[in-house]
């Protein structure tokens, strides 16, 4: 039985690297900055969800770890929970970074241990027989397996198409008790921003749940750093908001904003929070503190935004249309090898960018997803130009 498994398995890989999809781990050596080593070369880092450049901002780590003592070594400082969060794991930086979070967002907010705990958790608890989950179609992938998770009948609607959401909800909503509309904010791959105000307003037509993913955008969108569902002015018609700390805030983890009840409910129901080791202090403080100082970072937001409209810019006149409005960029080459190809180039300019191909993208949109940050300027990405025109000798 072994032997059959084993060459099944041998098979799917040998098809999937004859298509160039097959994937492999990659070793990254020290960074420093937009700087990272690649397979023994600097590289400019264009692969990175460090968005504000927290987390390779050697200075101010440095200063976040000149604040340990002996007397919040382990309480502020220490590697590892030991434990889940019901158990002995929910040390006090946990009720720290909650507390904060509920004064920014103005609703209870649960941490979870990573953006694909929340999603799985939290889809599959609240989710019943009886109810419909209606998601964007390019909703990430931890979104969907939540909603595969979850016992309520799901279907996906035309992404971004508002007109086609509704007219689903024409023909449904009266069907089930609740429905679940799910929506990225700036969504991973494509880099384009939700209606949350065109959502807001289906919402109180057809008494739905909103539920957004705001992995992408915190950090970077809003006067605060809150997200889209500030930017737009929606935070309070948000019922249940997704956000992250391992992209723009530097960190690990995820938190869920929600109603009190909904919190207590998640607390008590869902799996991917219960039974998984609590984050370590030094995490969530770093969270917390990270969190503080984003807020008032307007600078950095700016600085991103700016560099973000002028490369799509450059890249529409270069005849390379990019859809979004935001710090993700990418550029659809359509075929995978292709991808591949353009990517290596890139690299070997010394710039670290990769393929993204199916099934991480619909069929036939293999493309380059570049992640820029504020710690970027112009002339770091001006090299990239001739390669992308196809002008670099090859």
């Amino acid at each position: 039985m072994n032997g059959l498994v084993d060459t099944k398995q041998a098979k799917e890989l040998a098809a999937v690297e004859a298509d160039g999809r097959l994937r492999s781990l990659k070793e990254m050596g020290s960074r420093s900055g937009k700087w990272i080593d690649y397979e023994g070369r600097r590289m400019l880092n264009l692969s990175s969800n460090d968005y504000m450049g927290y987390a390779s901002d050697r200075e101010l780590v440095k200063t976040f770890h000149d604040q340990r003592s002996d007397d919040n070594l382990l309480d502020e400082y220490g590697l590892g929970s030991s434990a889940s969060r019901l158990l002995s794991g929910n040390h006090s930086a946990y009720r720290q970074l909650e507390a904060l979070l509920e004064n920014l967002y103005g609703q209870p907010a649960l941490i979870f241990s990573s953006g694909y705990h929340a999603n799985i958790g939290v889809l599959s608890s609240l989710a019943d027989r009886d109810d419909l989950i209606l998601l964007d179609k390019l909703v990430h992938a931890s979104v969907l397996d939540g909603t595969r998770l979850a016992v309520a009948e799901r279907q996906r609607y035309r992404h971004l198409d508002m007109a086609h959401l509704k007219k689903i909800l024409e023909a449904k909503r009266n069907r089930y008790k609740k429905v679940f509309v799910v929506t990225e904010s700036v969504f991973s791959m494509d880099g384009d921003v939700a209606d949350l105000s065109a959502l807001v307003k289906l919402k109180e037509e057809f008494d739905l749940t909103l539920y957004v993913d705001e992995a992408h955008a915190v950090g970077t969108r809003g006067a605060r750093g809150l997200g889209v569902a500030e930017e737009q002015g929606v935070l309070p018609d948000v019922d249940i908001l997704i956000g992250t700390f391992g992209k723009s805030v530097g960190g690990m983890g995820a938190f869920v904003v929600c109603r009190p009840l909904i919190k207590e409910y998640l607390v008590n129901t869902s799996r991917s929070l219960i039974f998984t080791t609590g984050l370590p202090p030094i995490i969530v403080r770093w969270n917390q503190w990270i969190i503080e100082n984003m807020c008032r970072d307007g600078e950095r937001r700016d600085r991103v935004s700016s560099l973000a409209e002028r490369f799509r810019t450059r890249l529409g006149e270069m005849g390379l249309a990019t859809a979004g409005d935001s710090q993700i960029v990418p550029v659809i080459v359509g075929e995978n090898q292709k991808a591949v190809d353009l990517a290596q180039r890139l690299r070997d300019k010394g710039f670290l960018v990769f393929a993204i191909r199916p099934p991480t993208v619909p069929p036939g949109t293999a493309r380059l997803r570049f992640s820029l940050s504020s710690n970027m300027n112009w002339e770091d990405l001006s090299g990239m130009f001739p390669v992308l025109a196809g002008e670099d000798s090859q």
